[in-house]
């Protein structure tokens, strides 16, 4: 599929085909939130209890996995506040989004604004801002100094993206983000806030539980689940024939269809990652809820045409780092 050159009907039947699923559904919003948060905490205390007991530190990090995937299930529920889809009312995203901030460590105001932007800039060469994954153009990157090549290498490499960057984003880029500009008041007292919660949070676990258990356990889940949360991103935008043009021809229509991803994950891992997975579903109706993308991808043939991934082939999108705009597609470096 070539830019979604095959997608070449109109915008307003997907969004029809859409609307009716971009409702609320307390009941639904209330038993996800309870069950998800209820289960991340016994995985929590599990893995508490195998550091007192003395199971072994692989226990623990076993443990780390499924706490992981329950990490990342909060985080959807976050990002649906911040899109003002989970609940049906405004006051109860917020909250609850901000409370849920100080679990994934994300600053609610500050995140969603900048994710905001993602969703109205994606595929826009002229205008690559915030929550996006950097990408240079082929000609932009030949045009750098040796140098400048050998940083944006090191950067798009997969220890770098997967290992350091969440730890960077987390432990550094959202607590002090110096990008932020400072007429962003409330995105800035979401961040002071939210980092006056962390210290008071870890402060509290570190005399209730020892300040060894504190870094055994939140560490190992914190970094697994940011590595799980990249690769999502990643694969989801960045794979052969993506989309990608500049401002004076980007579509947000075809930015969404041709350039997100459909990632057929297994069941299993579309519940852990609150169906993410639908991407282009999330991208043409933000507005959708995540327990309702799955239904709204049933519901008819033209939600289902979209770039397809399988765990095996989303594989090799890790050696697209470039997008040639002459070829229109992303393309690994040159020798």
């Amino acid at each position: 599929m070539k830019n979604g050159a095959s997608l070449a009907r109109p915008a307003i039947n997907e969004t029809q085909l859409c609307r009716r699923f971009a409702e609320a559904s307390s009941r639904r919003a209330l038993w996800q939130l309870t069950h998800t948060a209820t289960l991340f905490a016994a995985l929590v205390s599990a893995m508490v209890h195998s550091v007192h007991a003395h199971w072994g530190y692989g226990w623990t990090l076993l443990l780390a996995i499924p706490a992981a995937g329950m990490y990342v299930r909060l985080f959807i529920i976050q990002h649906d506040c911040g899109h003002g889809s989970y609940f049906g009312s405004h006051r109860a995203n917020r909250w609850v989004g901000a409370c849920l901030g100080v679990i994934t460590l994300f600053p609610f105001s500050y995140w969603k604004r900048t994710h905001a932007i993602h969703h109205g800039t994606s595929g826009n060469l002229d205008r690559r801002e915030f929550g996006d994954i950097r990408t240079l153009t082929l000609s932009e990157y030949r045009a750098r100094s040796r140098w400048g090549r050998f940083g944006y290498r090191l950067y798009r490499s997969m220890p770098v993206l997967l290992g350091i960057g969440p730890a960077y984003q987390i432990f550094f880029k959202h607590r002090i983000p110096f990008d932020l500009p400072l007429s962003w008041r409330r995105e800035w007292v979401s961040v002071l806030l939210n980092n006056a919660m962390l210290v008071a949070a870890v402060a509290a676990g570190g005399v209730a539980l020892g300040w060894g258990t504190v870094l055994l356990v939140s560490l190992p889940v914190i970094l697994l689940a940011g590595a799980i949360g990249v690769w999502l991103f990643y694969v989801q935008h960045t794979f052969e024939n993506t989309y990608w043009s500049r401002h004076s021809v980007w579509d947000s229509h075809r930015a969404a269809v041709a350039g997100s991803t459909y990632y057929d994950l297994p069941q299993v891992l579309h519940w852990f990652t609150g169906n993410i997975g639908y991407h282009h579903i999330h991208h043409l109706a933000p507005r959708i809820p995540n327990y309702r993308l799955r239904a709204a991808f049933e519901s008819d043939p033209l939600l289902r045409r979209a770039p397809r991934l399988t765990v095996r082939a989303s594989l090799a999108c890790a050696r697209y780092k470039l997008w040639d705009e002459v070829q229109g597609r992303m393309v690994g470096f040159p020798a």
